[in-house]
């Protein structure tokens, strides 16, 4: 089976077709362009240029979050809309896990890691060896230090590679420590086929999701949110 995937949940936008074990087309950019202007341009010109027919799809694989909250609405927005089309089901796809499908063939621990600003991160961790990935904790947002001493107490006999968009980031606060890796530049941002594959494991475990569940996983507030709840707390104690 064909599925499509889109990866929007950061400054990389990415859309891919898979089959089984190949990717048979993918287009990336990382030009600090609104996904708005460039997803589904991209998604045309790789049907057009692939010569793909967008009737033989059978699922949509998109990366649902954590990560920037315009970019998961346009994702999950471009998703919901051409499932319908095609009348075909999405597959939502953890952004972390999307990262550690990108180290597959290591044998290491996969710390993937999303600049979440204020010196934090969104991050989950996994055990990558012998070509399978197993989660060793759920999504969540922490700083970075938290992370780095978890990391440490934690023991682990394998290399950390650090991996998604704030890998540099830790790694510049971490490279002391002789465990912790930063996986090559081919290999660190977030990807579509990652997304693809994540998603195309979902499917052989027959867990599709109705494009209409299918929404964006934020782990914590907007800066808007944020802010009115400090407004909120202010007037509730004058």
């Amino acid at each position: 089976m064909k599925i499509l995937a889109l990866e929007s949940s950061a400054q990389t936008a990415s859309c891919a077709i898979c089959e089984q074990d190949m990717v048979i087309c993918e287009s990336s950019i990382t030009a600090g362009l609104t996904h708005s202007q460039t997803l589904m341009v991209m998604v045309e010109n790789m049907f057009k240029n692939a010569r793909q027919n967008p009737s033989e799809i059978s699922a949509i694989a998109v990366s649902i979050g954590p990560g920037s909250f315009t970019g998961l609405r346009i994702g999950v927005s471009a998703a919901k809309g051409m499932a319908q089309a095609l009348k075909c089901e999405c597959v939502g796809v953890s952004t972390l896990w999307g990262l550690a499908k990108n180290l597959e063939g290591f044998d290491a621990i996969a710390c993937a890691v999303m600049d979440a600003r204020n010196s934090q991160v969104y991050n989950a961790l996994f055990k990558i060896g012998g070509g399978k990935i197993k989660r060793l904790c759920k999504d969540r947002a922490l700083s970075i230090d938290e992370l780095e001493n978890q990391i440490i107490e934690s023991g682990f006999d394998l290399p950390v590679v650090l991996v998604g968009d704030g890998a540099k980031i830790c790694f510049e606060k971490m490279k002391k420590f002789p465990k912790f890796k930063l996986a090559p530049p081919n290999l660190r941002l977030q990807r579509a086929s990652s997304v693809g594959f994540c998603g195309l494991e979902k499917i052989k475990n027959e867990i599709l999701d109705p494009g209409a569940i299918i929404f964006p996983k934020y782990l914590r507030l907007s800066q808007a949110e944020r802010m009115r709840n400090n407004l909120k707390n202010q007037e509730e104690i004058k």
